[in-house]
């Protein structure tokens, strides 16, 4: 199946968020406003190459940007894709509030035995 590449940029957000410490990264970089590697890595316990991998998987999202100066890189997050992230899980929120009595419901004239679940991926 080919997704829409709408579709794709959101799972690569979702992606990118989904990780304690890259939530933890990002919220520390919010609340500094931007900083470096090193700040980040005084903030959490986590180690140098660490925090540098998931710098990196966070950047290749788009969700922060880093910018060099000198010996050391200074992050910020990327104001638009925050505010794509943003809008996209408040329209996934949306969705499942309208969706409580969705489509996945059975009928009573519907069995679970009598779904088929071939088609499912």
């Amino acid at each position: 199946m080919r997704y829409p590449a709408t579709d794709l940029d959101s799972a690569g957000l979702l992606k990118a968020l989904a990780h304690p410490a890259r939530l933890a990264i990002v919220e520390a970089i919010g609340a500094a406003g931007g900083c470096c590697c090193g700040d980040i890595v005084r903030r959490l316990p986590l180690a140098q190459s660490t925090v540098s991998q998931h710098l990196k998987i966070l950047k290749d999202s788009g969700l922060i940007q880093g910018v060099i100066e000198g010996p050391r890189a200074n992050y910020s997050i990327d104001p638009d894709r925050a505010l794509v992230a943003a809008a996209m899980l408040r329209g996934l929120a949306g969705q499942i509030e309208a969706g409580v009595a969705g489509c996945c419901r059975t009928n009573e004239t519907t069995k679970p035995a009598d779904l088929d679940l071939r088609e499912t991926v």
